[in-house]
């Protein structure tokens, strides 16, 4: 099995790894999750994948030679418009809003590199939520901070679990990889 290194600081992505029973280390790097709106969801979340995985190999090269390195992206899709992280609580508010009481779409793209060697997969999952009130949506801001999560919410955050009225595909997709798809392609790509 080679070393796995993971390139987030993605609190939610560090706990669903540990989920894997595999050993990693974490490597953070800023880059631009500016993307091409005319690129499909899939297409978004797989070249922002792609371009945090070499973002920590070109950073990093001694400590990920020989390595796996981890790298995803997920965003929300409503209708055709892409919501990514909110910058503020206007924009969590006006977000969470437009999903209240609709289905919406969550991609997630990971990638894993080594070397010359880049695979990358995408995974799908529709979540309904149930209608929201102004007061419940204010209370899930205050209480979740959503600021660094695609589309204002956490499907794992408590209060905001109580709107999630139904889901169809990966659960983990949702919160920030998809295990299943994961472990499969890790198992494929330590051969």
């Amino acid at each position: 099995m080679k070393e796995l290194v993971l390139a987030s600081k993605s609190p939610r992505r560090q706990a669903l790894l540990k989920l894997l029973q595999r050993p990693f280390r974490v490597l953070t790097a800023e880059t631009s999750e500016e993307f091409e709106p005319s690129l499909s969801p899939e297409d978004i979340v797989r070249e922002l994948s792609l371009r945090k995985g070499k973002a920590i190999c070109d950073l990093y090269p001694a400590e990920t030679a020989d390595k796996i390195v981890l790298s995803a992206d997920t965003i929300v899709v409503l209708d055709g418009e892409t919501l990514n992280k909110p910058s503020d609580e206007a924009q969590a508010f006006e977000m969470l809003s437009k999903l209240q009481g609709r289905t919406h779409e969550v991609f997630t793209g990971f990638a894993l590199t080594m070397g010359q060697t880049m695979v990358a997969e995408v995974e799908r999952t529709t979540v309904t939520f149930s209608p929201m009130s102004a007061d419940e949506i204010r209370t899930y801001i205050q209480v979740a901070k959503p600021f660094d999560k695609a589309g204002s919410y956490g499907i794992q955050d408590d209060f905001g679990a109580c709107f999630i009225e139904r889901i169809e595909g990966c659960y983990y997709n949702v919160v920030g990889l998809p295990l299943a798809k994961l472990y499969k392609t890790l198992k494929q790509f330590d051969a």
